[in-house]
């Protein structure tokens, strides 16, 4: 199966998503924000907090913005994992990329 590579234009609009997300949901806080970042079909959403960052959460692109495959950083082992679906926060997976920030924020509450 050929990997699907993320695009500028999806780039973009992750971004934007990301960027709104930290206006209303974290108000704005420079001290606490996502922070995205792009390897190959990869979106990683890291969170700095107060000048820290700190790994959260892994998102597979599957060609729709609105079916990412997702993965919580496990703190326990330092590894991203998509079995580990029993967690605080959970209920917010579904494909987007606000729903996995959401779950990121119930699993790793600030």
């Amino acid at each position: 199966m050929e990997k699907t590579k993320i695009s500028v234009e999806i780039q973009e609009q992750s971004k934007k998503i990301i960027s709104d997300f930290n206006q209303k949901e974290l108000k704005g806080n420079p001290h606490l924000r996502y922070i995205p970042e792009f390897k190959g079909n990869y979106l990683y959403l890291n969170r700095m907090e107060y000048n820290k960052i700190n790994p959260v959460v892994r998102l597979e692109y599957t060609g729709n913005m609105k079916k990412w495959k997702f993965e919580i950083f496990k703190w326990s082992s330092e590894t991203y994992d998509s079995e580990d679906l029993f967690f605080s926060g959970c209920e917010y997976i579904n494909g987007t990329i606000q729903g996995a920030m959401k779950a990121g924020n119930e699993a790793y509450p600030v």
